[in-house]
Formats: C-alpha cells, structure tokens, sequence
C-alpha cells in the first residue's frame, strides 16, 4: 500500500515584476505588476512505506516547493497530497508528530545549551515518553558516536558533529516520515558516511520511510534505491538508479596500453582518442558497440600491456540529463 501518494499537484506563485529605473520604481510602488511563476506542474507519484527516495533536480526546478508541500508548509494549487493517511496542509498540526525534518543548512537545536539540553526540550515538545526518548537516545547516540559532545554547547561543535545531533533530534520522537536536506553538506569525508551508514541501517531496522534531497549523489547512492529527478516543474524520472544508469549511462571508455606505439585504430562507431605512453582511449556506446567483440579484436591485432573499462558515474550522467531542457525520460 502507498504511504505517500502525490496525485497531479501544481503550484504556482506570483512574483513582483520590476520596471527599471526610478520612475520604474515608483511606478510599481504605486502599481504593482505580478507574473505567475508555474514552480510544479502537474507532478504525480507514489512511495511505499520504508522507502528511501533521492528527489533532486538542478536549482530552481521545483523540488524545495514540492517538498515543502509534502511536509505540509505549502499547499498546492491543484492536485492531492496524501501522507500515511494525512493531508499535510490542512492537518498539519497532527501531521507534524509524524515528521522529521533534517536541514544541512539550518539547526533545531539551541546554539548556546548543550546538545542534550536541546534533546530535552524537544522530548517536551512533542510529548515523548519517558521510555521512548531513553531508547531512541541511547541507540542513536551510540550509532553516531556522538557521547563525547552530548554535554557540549552546540556552538562549540564542527560541522558533522552538529550534523549527526541535528539528525538524532529529527529522530528522537520516532517519526514515520523523515525529509534530508542535504544532510551531509559541509561534512568531512569520515563524517559523511557516518551519517550515510546510520540513516542506512534506520531506513532498514526501523522501516522509516525517507525523501533526499541533495546535490551530492554519493548521499543519494549509498542510501537509496529509488530516484525522482525533476526538471523545470516537472517530473523526468522516477525509477531504480540502475535503470538510470542502462538508459542514460550507456557510454563506455575503453583505455588500452599497448607494448609498443601503433597508429590510431579505426573501429565502427568507436572514437580514437591518442593518449601519452602508447595509450589510446576507445570512447563508444555500448548499445551501438559489443565491448566484448571490440576487446577481442585489439586483443588479436595487437600486443597489449593493460587494458581498462570504465563508465559514466551518476552525478555525469545526472548532469547531462539536466542539459537536456524538456527531456522527459
């Protein structure tokens, strides 16, 4: 059964226009003019319960306001929003105890108490059981090793610490539903997969169902398996990431090291490219080009030293579908 089900949603906004100069000025203090900004169009999908789903998009596509109409600060224009049973913006009050939010670029916790201080005072806020609040802070705590800054005044923690304590005080009231928010921007390389393992292993033991939304694909790999990519208001993709990479990711780059310098080899449907070293890199298609047949016929023409295959990485293949205006996948 879907706990999330986004049917044909629509927002749209009315932006100020501004006339130039000073009598522009004046004349739209007076008079304004407005334009409507169409931020989502017509979007429509469903998420299971327990699925972890990457939402990204190039800025300025529309997943912030999507987002914040799933969590309830907005409501859309047209179209049905359903989470676990509630109407985000219009029972929102209820709806919040079922949330958690994780901001990469805002704190919920008090900068000048320490982080446990700021844990109890959300216990209080969203009336967590005494019993409950001792689990989850316990096991949070040990899972992002983070005992020896509990007792620590906000601002006197590094970036991941803060992070790892912003995500528990998400967490401490059990929420169903969890949004990321580039949750590990900023974060040192050691700090991000603590993170990326913990939210792994809850997503898993705990059936949290969680929406990323993030620039750093690494975040997107290592925890979901799910991805909805939107552009200009629309929705262009919503599957497996392995599917993303077998429709899109279909160039492969062949580098060989030959034993000795030979001239640039011509293979249909294959870019020759000279590399220093007697290397020439082999740039192909793989639905156009049999990798197997090519390697076999530099393998029996030539003497080779080594040989490597390599493919397009996620964040590449991302990219290029964003240059593709329009592009519905």
């Amino acid at each position: 059964m879907n706990f999330i089900e986004v049917k044909n949603v629509s927002k749209t906004f009315k932006v100020s226009r501004r006339r130039a100069g000073v009598i522009g000025a004046a004349a739209n203090f007076f008079v304004p003019k407005y334009e409507k900004k169409e931020a989502v169009k017509n979007i429509s999908f469903n998420i299971e319960k327990g699925e972890a789903v990457g939402f990204i998009g190039p800025n300025g596509a529309g997943k912030s306001t999507t987002v914040k109409m799933l969590s309830g600060i907005l409501h859309p224009n047209s179209g049905e929003i359903n989470v676990g049973g509630y109407i985000p913006y219009k029972q929102r009050k209820a709806y919040v105890g079922k949330i958690g939010v994780v901001f990469g670029q805002k704190s919920q916790l008090q900068w000048d108490l320490p982080v446990i201080d700021s844990f109890e005072l959300l216990k209080a806020i969203y009336s967590v059981p005494d019993d409950v609040y001792r689990k989850n802070l316990d096991r949070f705590t040990e899972m992002l090793d983070m005992g020896g800054f509990i007792g620590q005044p906000v601002r006197q923690l590094s970036l991941g610490q803060r992070m790892r304590a912003d995500i528990v005080a998400a967490l401490l009231h059990s929420p169903e539903i969890v949004f990321f928010d580039e949750p590990t921007i900023g974060v040192d390389v050691v700090g991000k997969e603590t993170i990326r393992t913990f939210i792994r292993e809850l997503n898993e033991q705990d059936n949290v169902t969680m929406i990323f939304t993030t620039h750093d694909m690494r975040d997107i790999e290592k925890t979901c398996r799910r991805l909805i990519i939107i552009n200009e208001g629309e929705k262009i993709y919503d599957g497996a990431l392995s599917g993303l990479r077998e429709m899109y990711g279909t160039t492969r780059r062949l580098d060989v090291a030959f034993s000795e310098k030979v001239d640039l080899p011509s293979f249909e449907n294959v870019i020759a490219e000279d590399l220093e070293n007697n290397k020439i890199r082999f740039t192909f298609d793989n639905a156009k080009v049999q990798i197997n047949e090519l390697m076999n016929r530099i393998l029996s023409e030539y003497n080779v030293r080594d040989i490597n295959i390599s493919e397009p990485d996620i964040e590449t293949i991302i990219q290029n579908i964003y240059t593709k205006k329009g592009a519905k996948i």
